[in-house]
This record gives structure tokens, C-alpha cells and sequence, in this order.
């Protein structure tokens, strides 16, 4: 379950922020016939911060019911109170979640003491894999090797999501964490312009914004990176780059939404305050797919 392809798609929703439970049953039943390894349901991608615990609830259950096990679901539970992260990893497992993914959101800036009575206190609410959801990019909040090694001598916490490193290479920051970590213990990473390095350098997974709707070619990369063809994913990695640029430059989240429409797998706007890419931008979005032959 925690490595691989995890593939995180969009929630479509309303503008009152009510799921589209019908189209996200379609988006979830075409990642598991493509066969990626998970679904990461309810991460950023899946704009968690903007549903209510009643909307994500339901957005488990038909994710659960459209899946049957088929693929293993793992379920972001962030939240800024620690009773909250319980309640939603509660909600979770009832509704048929594999896996929880839990990011440490706050107002008040964390210290490493708090995130960690915070993961201890949400893995002891189920028996679920509970895996470290490292996103300083939107939770200003950067897990730190130490508190890793820390966390990962908890029961219930089993893998960890990397954002992309700074000023170190993968295969440095890979090493010194498995110098420490658990055997076997999987580190995954996100920030998907630097996937194909991550996997070449030894990464178990790729938490990928791109595979929740473009599962295909995501998976040719990973499958191409995982077998050690180092040309065949850089090719396949080449042929993303401007699907890349727009992510760098517009926001990953904003992208998938006129994606989305392009591809006509559903229209909506990305919640508010959000607001879409610029019409002027779309040429780049129809290009970008194009030279992934989607």
C-alpha cells in the first residue's frame, strides 16, 4: 500500500462545498482499473481543508464502496485540533479506509514536542497505518530527520511523505533516514516535477498530484523508474515537463482543475478563496496534455 504509485485526485464538489459523490466514484473506479498501487483520497489535492467532516466522511464511503478493496484507500485526516484528527481517523476506518495520512495543520506554529504528543495521540484512535505527511509547503511545518526516527518508533505509524529536498540529494536524504529508520520502513515522496529522481534514487513511492487524473502515464514512469531504466524515465519524465512548468508556476491544485475540464472528467471550480488558472493559460494546459498523448 505504501509504495508505488499513490495516485491523490481531486474532490469535486459544489460551491457550498457538497461532494459530487457520482463523479467521484467515476474518477475512483478509472484509477483502480489503471491499476495504480493506492489511492490517496483527501490529501491537498483533494482539497481537505475546504470540506467539512461530514463531506469527507462521505467522500470515504463512496471511495470505499466504489473500491471493494480492489485498490487500497488511504485517507488524509489533517485538521488543526487533535480531537478533530481523531474524530476524522474514526470516521475514516468506519467508512473502509487501508491507510490514514496525517498532516500536522496549524494556526499557532508547532513545536517538534506538539506534532509528536499530536501523531501519537491520532495513531492511538485506530488500528490503521497512519503514515507522516511531511508538507511544509502548506503546513509551514518541517519534520525534521529526528522527529521522523521518533514517530516511526510509534505502533501504528508505518511510512512517511517527503516533500522534494532542499540542498541535498535524494540519495543523501534516503540514506540518512533509512540509516535510522525501522528495516523495510517506507519513505515516499511528493512534488511530482522531482519524481523520477526520487524513485531512481531508492524512494518506495511516489505520492503523485498528476496520476489522480493522468494515471497512465504516471504509472509508465513510475513502473519505468522502479525497473532502474534510468533513460526510459527520464524520457517519460521530459515528456511531462510542461505540465510541470504550469504546476510550478500556477499551483498543482489549480491545474488539476482545468485539467479536469479539458479532459471532461468533471467541471468545477476550485474552492474559494481559490480561484482557476487564468483563461489565457489553457492553450499551455491543451499542450501540456498533448505531449502526454492524453
Amino acid at each position: 500500500m505504501l509504495r508505488g504509485l499513490s495516485a491523490f485526485p481531486p474532490t469535486p464538489t459544489d460551491t457550498n462545498g457538497t461532494v459530487d459523490t457520482q463523479t467521484l466514484a467515476r474518477l475512483i473506479e478509472r484509477l483502480s482499473a489503471a491499476g495504480v498501487d493506492s489511492i490517496g483520497l483527501l490529501g491537498s489535492t483533494g482539497g481537505y481543508a475546504y470540506l467539512s467532516r461530514q463531506e469527507r466522511r462521505r467522500a470515504v464511503e463512496i471511495a470505499a464502496e466504489t473500491l471493494q478493496r480492489r485498490t487500497p484507500l488511504i485517507v488524509g485526516i489533517g485538521a488543526l485540533r487533535t480531537d478533530e484528527a481523531q474524530a476524522l481517523a474514526r470516521d475514516a476506518a468506519e467508512a473502509g479506509a487501508d491507510g490514514l495520512l496525517l498532516a500536522p495543520v496549524s494556526y499557532t506554529p508547532l513545536t517538534e514536542d506538539e506534532v509528536f504528543a499530536h501523531f501519537s495521540a491520532v495513531a492511538e484512535a485506530t488500528d490503521l497505518p497512519l503514515v507522516i505527511y511531511n508538507n511544509p509547503g502548506t503546513t509551514k511545518f518541517t519534520f525534521s530527520p529526528d522527529l521522523i526516527i521518533r514517530l516511526a518508533a510509534l505502533p501504528r505509524i508505518a511510512g512517511v511523505k517527503m516533500p522534494l529536498p532542499v540542498d541535498v540529494s535524494f540519495e543523501a536524504e534516503i540514506a540518512v533516514l533509512r540509516a535510522r529508520l525501522p528495516s523495510g520502513f517506507p519513505i515516499g515522496y511528493s512534488g511530482d516535477w522531482g519524481a523520477a529522481e526520487a524513485l531512481l534514487s531508492g524512494a518506495d513511492a511516489w505520492y503523485s498530484v498528476v496520476a489522480g487524473l493522468l494515471p497512465a502515464p504516471a504509472l509508465a514512469l513510475t513502473r519505468a523508474a522502479q525497473a532502474g531504466d534510468t533513460a526510459e524515465a527520464h524520457r517519460l519524465n521530459d515528456s511531462f515537463q510542461p505540465l510541470w512548468t504550469l504546476f510550478r508556476q500556477f499551483g498543482s491544485f489549480r491545474v488539476m482543475y482545468a485539467i479536469a475540464a479539458e479532459l471532461n472528467l468533471f467541471h468545477a471550480a476550485p474552492p474559494r478563496p481559490v480561484l482557476p488558472i487564468p483563461a489565457e493559460a489553457m492553450p499551455r494546459v491543451v499542450e501540456a496534455l498533448s505531449a502526454l498523448n492524453a
